[in-house]
């Protein structure tokens, strides 16, 4: 092997076993595969894959023991450790006598500050920079480490547990595949080591990636996943490409899974299909279970108030908007953080569940050529720009509205940025404000079919 590869192997996947390279080697080198345009691994030192194990049982076996409207033990201390250690929040000064006396933050707050809500004491060196689009028209620089990456799994299998689900695929077997679909995608393999080196393949169904179409299905059931993540328009791709899998499991994050695909999905891989309400901020929250008909929190340390308009609490059982306090990123510690989406949260029996809730809906947009594109490639043409923030409708007859605020950016920017992806002879009116008024749904349409 090069011995510049084998330096960037041993970075991404510190102790990485012969099986675990083989297995790496055949992900890539399948006759079938796509075209993986990036690189990636755990980066877990094997100290720290014992550390993820160890926090991996105690969030299994946790219990959320707090009430609504009723800060949990833990949260005075963590609320110091935050005015201590994190610049942003020692602007605050004194820590108030009352919890609901802190003030809240939005997206836009942690858009423009991520690098002072970084603690004091957070070695730099092995920091992730993750970036995140979102839906709320903050595009977002995130900062995380590859412990809090390997933490997702254990709230994964917090969730899939709740369905009577273990996950058991370990050396050799793939665990794990992540599907998108959109123009341009990161794609990558990896493994995970606390699986025993299962494999992992976050894979782009779009055709831009592979050598023939064909060629997904074929690799998708040569791979055999143990479950297989993604969202609801990756999802919606996959039953068009209808490969033969059996998996244990689907989990749908990132936006609201409709009913009536939820349906359609787990008649055609024979399976249970988790919705998880999750976001880059703050990981996987909840889990959808209908048997207590809403979201069941996930995280032991994560405090969720709802907050009407004036930012008070709600009684137990109204509505307002979900705000979260915790979380297992240590790198963003989150005090009071309003996530523009809307619930009320009760307890039933030993869980705490949000109903109802209004999460980010899946839009697509038609494209002058007939075609459908996913929300994402409207992102990813506007990314170049430096907008602020942005929202995109598209009307019953086509036409498409776009309104942003960014001082550096001429209307005309924008459109020939949408142009691009629409094509030429869209219609598309463009308007620059000074700014929004509060959080704004990123991406709408009036279109038939646009909603998956």
């Amino acid at each position: 092997m090069d011995p510049r590869i084998a330096a960037e192997e041993a970075e991404r996947f510190p102790g990485l076993s012969s099986a675990g390279r083989a297995l790496l080697a055949a992900l890539r080198e399948h006759p079938h595969a796509p075209i993986y345009r990036n690189h990636s691994g755990h980066h877990l030192q094997p100290e720290e894959v014992a550390r993820v194990r160890a926090l991996e049982q105690t969030v299994l076996g946790a219990s959320l023991d707090w009430q609504p409207n009723q800060p949990p033990d833990w949260l005075a201390g963590f609320v110091a450790e935050c005015a201590s250690k994190v610049p942003f929040y020692r602007r605050y000064g004194a820590v108030p006598a009352e919890f609901t006396y802190l003030p809240t933050i939005t997206r836009a707050e942690v858009a423009r500050e991520v690098p002072y809500l970084v603690p004091d004491d957070v070695a730099i060196d092995r920091l992730i920079n993750y970036r995140t689009s979102g839906t709320s028209g903050h595009p977002l620089l995130l900062a995380s480490h590859p412990l809090v990456a390997a933490q997702y799994l254990a709230y994964h299998k917090r969730a899939l547990r709740r369905f009577g689900i273990e996950l058991s695929y370990g050396r050799g077997q793939v665990g794990v595949v992540l599907v998108g679909c959109q123009a341009t995608c990161f794609t990558y393999v990896s493994v995970t080591p606390t699986m025993d080196e299962s494999g992992l393949a976050k894979l782009n169904l779009h055709p831009n990636d592979w050598r023939d179409p064909a060629d997904r299905q074929l690799y998708l059931e040569s791979l055999q996943p143990e479950v297989i993540t993604g969202d609801p328009l990756s999802f919606t791709a996959l039953l068009e490409i209808a490969p033969r899998l059996r998996p244990a499991a689907l989990l749908s994050t990132s936006m609201t899974l409709l009913p009536g695909l939820r349906a359609r999905l787990e008649q055609c891989f024979c399976c249970p299909v988790l919705d998880l309400y999750s976001m880059n901020e703050s990981g996987p929250l909840a889990v959808f279970d209908p048997a207590v008909g809403g979201h069941v929190l996930l995280q032991p340390r994560l405090y969720v108030e709802i907050l009407d308009a004036a930012e008070q609490p709600v009684a137990p059982g109204e509505r307002g908007e979900v705000t979260l306090t915790g979380g297992f990123n240590f790198c963003l510690p989150l005090l009071r953080y309003r996530t523009g989406d809307h619930a009320s949260l009760v307890r039933r029996g030993a869980d705490l569940v949000l109903l109802e809730l209004e999460g980010r809906p899946p839009v697509r947009y038609r494209a002058t050529s007939g075609a459908w594109l996913n929300n994402v490639e409207i992102t990813h043409a506007l990314r170049p720009l430096p907008l602020a923030q942005f929202c995109v409708h598209q009307d019953a007859q086509g036409d498409v509205a776009v309104q942003y605020v960014g001082a550096m950016v001429e209307p005309t920017q924008v459109r020939e940025a949408l142009l691009s992806v629409l094509g030429r002879g869209a219609r598309i009116s463009v308007e620059r404000r000074a700014s929004f008024d509060d959080k704004v749904i990123q991406y709408t349409s009036a279109l038939l079919g646009a909603l998956v």
